[in-house]
């Protein structure tokens, strides 16, 4: 079983969903979590209070803004000593369907959902690094989607945030490869979150469901465990791999 007692762990987007699940995750294996979130104190309290040990703590910061990310690493930094697991999770969905969104709504989703998803991602990853070459290593493991290769056309930014995400970590994994900081990617394909609300309450749900053979979606449990994996000692020589975490909903070749 991994065992992550005496390591820190940063979790972006932490205050529910997968970020929430990879939380209890690493809490129940001994971890001490950094809960990050942007304005919805109460979920990150929420995921507070669910996970097991003590010592852990809540940061907010608006992953649009690399300001506010260097101050939320300084202050998980300044409470911790140090970061030993980075998981870049933050992110937003939104449909901006080419043909049915106006121009400036249509630039206003690129910009927001790219600031969020991906630049908050690399500059989360910047500022973390720098203390774990310093600290003789750590891991970074980011949270994509199989939309990076099955598109989804109705959210192109999205799709591309993932795909750019994709690429960023494998840019990372060889920059910091001779740091002893390893970068994994996690593809998810839909998970049981509030981000597939729209699509667990519509009728294509029982379409979604099968085209995994096992007859499910994914929940944030099972990436949960995934990333708990990546992160324990053992799995470095997975450093710039895209593992995929969809049932066989789509596969790759």
């Amino acid at each position: 079983m991994s065992d992550f007692r005496g390591q820190h762990i940063l979790i972006t987007g932490a205050s529910r969903g997968i970020g929430r699940a990879c939380a209890l995750e690493f809490a129940r294996l001994g971890g001490r979590l950094a809960v990050h979130y942007n304005t919805n104190r109460a979920a990150a309290d929420t995921t507070l209070s669910q996970l097991e040990g003590s010592g852990h703590i809540a940061v907010a910061a608006d992953m649009t803004d690399g300001d506010a990310v260097e101050r939320m690493v300084n202050e998980v930094l300044a409470a911790f000593g140090r970061i030993d697991v980075l998981v870049n999770n933050a992110g937003i969905f939104e449909e901006h369907p080419p043909l049915e969104t106006g121009y400036a709504a249509w630039r206003s989703a690129w910009t927001r959902i790219l600031s969020t998803n991906l630049v908050g991602a690399a500059n989360t990853s910047y500022c973390v690094s720098r203390h774990m070459v310093a600290a003789g290593g750590g891991k970074i493991i980011m949270i994509s989607s199989r939309t990076a290769f099955r598109g989804k056309p109705e959210a192109p930014a999205y799709a591309a945030s993932k795909a750019g995400m994709n690429a960023l970590g494998q840019n990372l994994a060889l920059a910091l490869a001779p740091h002893n900081i390893h970068v994994y990617i996690v593809a998810p394909g839909v998970v049981e979150t509030d981000m597939a609300a729209s699509d667990k309450a519509s009728p294509a749900w029982e379409d979604i469901r099968r085209q995994s053979p096992l007859g499910r979606v994914a929940t944030p449990e099972d990436v949960a465990h995934t990333v708990a994996f990546l992160a324990a000692a053992g799995a470095e020589m997975l450093t710039g791999g895209v593992i995929d975490v969809n049932g066989a909903s789509y596969l790759r070749t």
